[in-house]
Parts: structure tokens; C-alpha cells; sequence
């Protein structure tokens, strides 16, 4: 198996929401991590050697009929094995133990008491806090094997060590990995260093020497194509591979003409003139507008956009020359979530949001140097490789762009209008020292017109709306509590200097209910 780092800690995923979290603290502690699925076959897992094996939560009893379940044998495989809630309950069924109903389920909050300090457990406070989120627990365990760590009031085994001649077992009943269990990174580190023996040798400058090396020897002579949108993904992708085969690399920039204001004059800055690599823009923003004439529904705009963006690119590869692979910006997310965390790399083209659905008849192989970084990863990535900190911190950008984001038909006139509220909007927030604070700030112009005056006139003008908001991971966010002299400031700007628009409002709903787009 092929993965970028020959220290790793494998993450068996039961369907806990914080499994991804789990994977991220382990590799922000310096050591590479993957997640598997539960029927990874256990000799897969030999293949991988790993240092250590995390069990993650998840939703179910282990007593449910469809309970989701692992080989017993990875206790056996010689390595330790630190199992979370219901991987702690998995593996202590597996080990002979009882697993019942807890008298009081615990779910949120829990004062830890810790009764054995060492190895898990070093240097952790006696009494601590940590985050619950269960309704079994460990009822019996093989005394002779099984020592208990901590425990909360209604927990008596809330951390455990179980050791024998094959198994090297640690189980906690809370979830180190989560910020409201305060001394859970360390928790998670004591286990990496104290336990597993690990080295902290995951670095983003050892990362990207060595895909370098990788990618210059799999491309070899051939070419490479790379569509860049703009963001922080195709960029980093682009960089990587100029630094791996410099002029082997052609990419494509498509104006669609959806883009933000001064879009494609930055793209061109950053890459034509500072990376000075192979850059072909296509201006295709007439056609876009000219397929989008008239539409009003969302679902509608992005399957005209998606067409039309394949039938551009498709069109721009026809001339480049000795082209054998496409390049694309996928990310390990994307990668779990698609169900192929554990497959080998892609023989041909997939369809993917990242490059608008490409289809299969472009005839490329497929290249994914980021399939095994989360976003963060890919930022610290991208300063490895010396790109500008506007380009790595920038805020993501929806694929069909400022079309969902001018709400009912699309026009000429309010993508310009909105382009100017969405300038003035970022530049506000960036004056305000909040750009890195937010996760996404951007302005939506909403399909309605209101009444105002200006001057001793009446006026009938659009309505914008502004939308700002904090998350981690996108699934979930929370909107942006913006000062009020910075949101008077944007209001007054816009409605001042851009023409036509006389209202602007804030959007202060989080995701869920809402969804961070408005399209």
C-alpha cells in the first residue's frame, strides 16, 4: 500500500461524527494518520505496519443486530490499540468482558477522576473534565488483565489498560479528541508517545519532498494538465507538480465570467508571472451568461454550469500536446466520504466536484497528490511551497460561483453589482482583521427590491445580504458575530458606492437548519 508516510496509525471508523477529528489531532501531533473501514481485511492492516490502532465511537450498541464489527485478531497483531467509546466497548466484548446499559446515560460534560497517572493517563490532572456521549458502558473485565485508570460518578470504568501476551489494550469511555475534553490532545499524545513510540516525523516539508520525488517518477516524460478555479486546492496541486516537472505541467483557468471581481487577473499574477508555468485561460463568460439566460432555478444553474464547464475544458485539453494525466485537487475528506479511503489510486477519470464532473471519454489518468490531506494540511502545504498567504488562507469559493449567489435569473448587470458588494464586503472584513477569523464571508443579492431614500427621493433598489461564519470542518457552522461598527461601515459602504442597491441585511442563521450557501 502506497501511502506518504511510513509511520502510521490506522483509525478503524464505526460511524462516529468525530472520526475524521480523531485522524486530524493524531496528525497535528506529528504522526500520519489513516482511516479504515471496520471489514478492512486484517491482513491489509499487517500490510500497513502500523504503530498503533485507534477504535473510534459510533452510534451503536454492540449488542444491535447490525452493529458494525472488526476482526478480533487486530488486538492480536502485536501493536497497542487505544479504543473510544464504542471502540472501547467493541474491544472489551471481544475480551470477553460485559458490556450493559449504563444507569444514567452521560452525555456531555463529566468530571474524570484519574486513578492511575501513568502511560495513558500521565501527567493528567487528578480531577478533570471530559465530554461523554454514551449510553452502555463496561460492566466486567478479566481482573487479573484489566485495570481500570479513571472513572466519572455513574463510570466506574471510564479508562482501562487490559494487557496479556498478545494484547496490549487502553480504552476510554469519553472522547479525547473533541475541544470540551480539555486535556484530550494530550490524552491522544501519551498515547502516540508514551505507547505507541512514535517519532513525530509528519511534516508538510518532508511531506511535499517526497510526493515530489514520487510524482517525477510516475509522470516521467509525459504531460500533465491541471485545471485551476482559483482556490486553495487546484493551487497548491498546481505548485506541487510545477515543482515536481516544471514545464510538464499546462493549466487551465476557465472565466466563466461567475468569478469575483479581479479573479482571473490573480490567477494570471500568481501563476503566469510568479510560478511563470503554462497557463491557458479560456474567456467562455458569453457562453456561460448565454446558457444561463433566462434561469432561475438553483438545480438548473449548476447543471448548465457543470455542462458547460466540461464542454471548455474538454476543448482546451484538445490543444495541449502529450497530455496522459489530469490533475486534481481531491482531498482525504472527499475521499472517506466517497468510500474509497482504502483504494488503490484511480485508473481514469472519476467524475468529481473539484473539476466540474469530468467525463470519462477525456482519456486521462488521474492524479490526486492531495487524496491524503486534510484542508488544513493542504494551507501548511501550500506555504511549504512558497504561495502567497491571500491565496492559502483564502476563503472557499462555490464551483458555480456567483451563480447561486445572485438569487433567480442571472444578468450582466447584477453579477457586476454584486461583484462590487462582495469587494467591498472582503476588504472591510480583511481592514477589520476578521478574514482569518471567519471561515467564509461573502454577499448574496437577494431577488427582491425595497423602498429607500436617498437624498429628498424616493428610490426601488436591490437588497443584499451579507453572510459570514465560523466552522471547522463545513458540516456544520455558526454565524459570525461581526461587530456592529463593522457591519455599519459595509452597509454604508455598499449602499453608498455601489449603484442600485439600498438595503443590506445580515444573515444570522446557522448551519443546520440553514446551509452556509443560499443556493
Amino acid at each position: 500500500m502506497n501511502l506518504p508516510h511510513d509511520e502510521v496509525i490506522v483509525v478503524v471508523d464505526f460511524g462516529s461524527q468525530t472520526t475524521q477529528l480523531i485522524a486530524r489531532r493524531i496528525r497535528e501531533a506529528g504522526v500520519f494518520s489513516v482511516i479504515i473501514a471496520p471489514d478492512t481485511p486484517i491482513q491489509t492492516i499487517r500490510d500497513i505496519a502500523p504503530k498503533g490502532i485507534v477504535l473510534s465511537g459510533g452510534p451503536a450498541s454492540v449488542y444491535d443486530n447490525d452493529a458494525p464489527n472488526c476482526d478480533k485478531d487486530i488486538l492480536k497483531l502485536g501493536v497497542p490499540v487505544l479504543g473510544i467509546c464504542y471502540g472501547m466497548q467493541l474491544a472489551c466484548s471481544m475480551l470477553q468482558g460485559t458490556i450493559t446499559p449504563a444507569p444514567t446515560s452521560e452525555f456531555g460534560r463529566a468530571q474524570l477522576t484519574v486513578m492511575d497517572n501513568s502511560d495513558l493517563l500521565s501527567a493528567i490532572p487528578e480531577n478533570t473534565t471530559v465530554w461523554m456521549s454514551h449510553g452502555d458502558q463496561i460492566g466486567e473485565l478479566d481482573q487479573s488483565r484489566c485495570h481500570t485508570l479513571a472513572r466519572t460518578n455513574t463510570c466506574p470504568h471510564a479508562a482501562i489498560r487490559y494487557q496479556d501476551d498478545q494484547t496490549r489494550f487502553f480504552g476510554v469511555q469519553f472522547h479525547p479528541e473533541v475541544t470540551h475534553t480539555p486535556h484530550g490532545s494530550e490524552i491522544i499524545q501519551n498515547f502516540l508517545y508514551e505507547i505507541c513510540k512514535c517519532s513525530s516525523t509528519w511534516h508538510m516539508a518532508d511531506f511535499a519532498d517526497r510526493e515530489i520525488e514520487k510524482l517525477r517518477e510516475q509522470i516521467g516524460q509525459q504531460h500533465v494538465i491541471c485545471g485551476l478555479s482559483g482556490g486553495v486546492d487546484s493551487a497548491v496541486v498546481a505548485a506541487l507538480l510545477h515543482k515536481a516537472i516544471g514545464p510538464g505541467l499546462t493549466c487551465v483557468f476557465v472565466d466563466t465570467g461567475l468569478l469575483r471581481k479581479n479573479e482571473r487577473e490573480l490567477v494570471q499574477t500568481t501563476f503566469r508571472d510568479h510560478f511563470r508555468l503554462d497557463l491557458r485561460v479560456i474567456d467562455a463568460g458569453e457562453r456561460f451568461l448565454t446558457n444561463l439566460k433566462g434561469i432561475d432555478d438553483p438545480q438548473e444553474k449548476r447543471r448548465r454550469i457543470g455542462h458547460r464547464f466540461i464542454s471548455e475544458f474538454k476543448d482546451a485539453s484538445n490543444h495541449v500536446d502529450n497530455v496522459k494525466y489530469l490533475a486534481q485537487g481531491t482531498l482525504y475528506p472527499d475521499v472517506i466520504e466517497s468510500g474509497q479511503s482504502m483504494a488503490g489510486p484511480s485508473a481514469g477519470i472519476k467524475l468529481h466536484h473539484n473539476v466540474g464532473g469530468l467525463p470519462e471519454d477525456l482519456g486521462f489518468d488521474l492524479i490526486e497528490p492531495l487524496r491524503d490531506l486534510f484542508k488544513d494540511e493542504v494551507r501548511k502545504l501550500g506555504q511549504v511551497l512558497g504561495l502567497p498567504n491571500h491565496l492559502v488562507w483564502r476563503h472557499p469559493f462555490p464551483g458555480p460561483g456567483l451563480a447561486v449567489r445572485v438569487l433567480g435569473d442571472i444578468t450582466e448587470d447584477k453579477l457586476l453589482l454584486l461583484q462590487d458588494c462582495d469587494e467591498i464586503l472582503l476588504e472591510e472584513i480583511v481592514a477589520a482583521d476578521l478574514y482569518r477569523q471567519t471561515s467564509q464571508v461573502f454577499a448574496v443579492l437577494l431577488p427582491v427590491k425595497s423602498v429607500g431614500v436617498m437624498g429628498d427621493g424616493r428610490t426601488y433598489e436591490s437588497v443584499v445580504a451579507i453572510r459570514a461564519v465560523e466552522t471547522r470542518d463545513f458540516m456544520t457552522a455558526d454565524w459570525a458575530r461581526i461587530p456592529f461598527d463593522v457591519l455599519g461601515r459595509i452597509s454604508n459602504r455598499i449602499i453608498n458606492e455601489v449603484k442600485g442597491v439600498n438595503r443590506v441585511v445580515y444573515d444570522i442563521s446557522s448551519k443546520p437548519p440553514a446551509t452556509i450557501e443560499w443556493e
